[in-house]
């Protein structure tokens, strides 16, 4: 995946000298283009150019990392994407792209927890309670999900694998719907990112169980995470850049650089915080780990679950 080219110093010296293309594979106003717009103007004044966000949505995000494998290995084509990027590739039996062979990490930009929440009339308000309750009535309890594939989904479905437990899934197309769903007692739980649920959580309207990162979450460091209780339950969502294959590794080395710059900055980091999300950057080797990584454990969950795309 690491498939990027030397460059001479010059190159990179002369890099950028023109406008900087954002590819962000999906619509306008969700949580993959609001954190791309919390970026791109401090990273454009890192980097001396002006930066146009291209939103190319469709297929689960598919569409958009079409266009940015096929564009030029020039470092004015990135791909700003999430965790989604690691799922599709075991979720859609065949793709136009291929997640290792066509692209090279930049960096990691940004962690998102899931947050598993609850009913108030659900009797079980931790983990530990959950697990004996869904054991008890296998099969009669349901969780909600932004949609089949989502990390969410994953999420909730690794939950249930590493638990021994019987939940029924019940996709919805987006963590609002999912969210009013779950406040109504329509579904009894909900995997959903936080900044979907943690206001009603702190208004009291809703239980928050846990969350499915590897740490808890600075905003809301009371929740305990689900691997407290479960081991290896583990998702960490997150948001990061990755470049067209054979763009030239000074161009990537610059880049990397100004994310780790720009996500240093106090007031990215505030700006992410609101959204729920945590500054994350990494170097591009970082960042090829977590994505090998990651396509070999949702191919299990995918595979276990037996998952299959809409």
């Amino acid at each position: 995946m690491l498939c990027a080219t030397p460059a001479l110093a010059q190159d990179a010296k002369d890099y950028p000298n023109k406008p900087i293309r954002f590819i962000v594979p999906y619509p306008p106003a969700g949580g993959t283009d609001i954190v791309a717009r919390i970026i791109v103007d401090p990273l454009a004044a890192v980097l001396g150019q002006p930066i146009v966000i291209e939103n190319r949505g469709g297929a689960g995000g598919n569409v958009g990392t079409d266009v940015a494998a096929k564009s030029a290995p020039d470092g004015y084509t990135i791909l700003f994407t999430l965790s989604s990027h690691t799922i599709n590739p075991k979720l859609y039996e065949k793709l136009p792209f291929d997640v290792e062979r066509d692209f090279v990490p930049i960096s990691l930009a940004a962690l998102v927890p899931q947050i598993l929440v609850a009913n108030l009339s659900l009797p079980a308000n931790n983990i530990a309670e959950l697990i004996a309750l869904a054991k008890r009535e296998p099969g009669k309890l349901n969780y909600a999900s932004v949609g089949t594939g989502s990390p969410a989904h994953i999420a909730g479905e690794l939950f249930k694998l590493k638990a021994g437990v019987d939940i029924v899934h019940v996709p919805y197309k987006g963590g609002g719907p999912a969210v009013t769903d779950t406040l109504g007692g329509q579904v009894q739980l909900a995997f959903v990112s936080i900044p979907a649920a943690l206001q009603f959580v702190k208004a009291g309207k809703l239980k928050a169980l846990a969350v499915t990162s590897d740490k808890r979450s600075l905003a809301a460091p009371d929740i305990p995470t689900i691997a407290e209780s479960v081991p290896d339950c583990i998702v960490n969502s997150w948001y990061g850049a990755l470049a067209p294959a054979k763009t030239p590794l000074a161009i990537i080395a610059k880049l990397q650089a100004a994310f780790a710059k720009v996500l240093a900055q106090p007031e990215v980091k505030d700006k992410l915080f609101l959204q729920g999300a945590e500054a994350a950057s990494s170097t591009s080797a970082e960042f090829d780990r977590r994505i090998r990584d990651e396509l070999k454990q949702w191919e299990y969950v995918i595979r276990e679950a037996k998952i299959k795309a809409e």
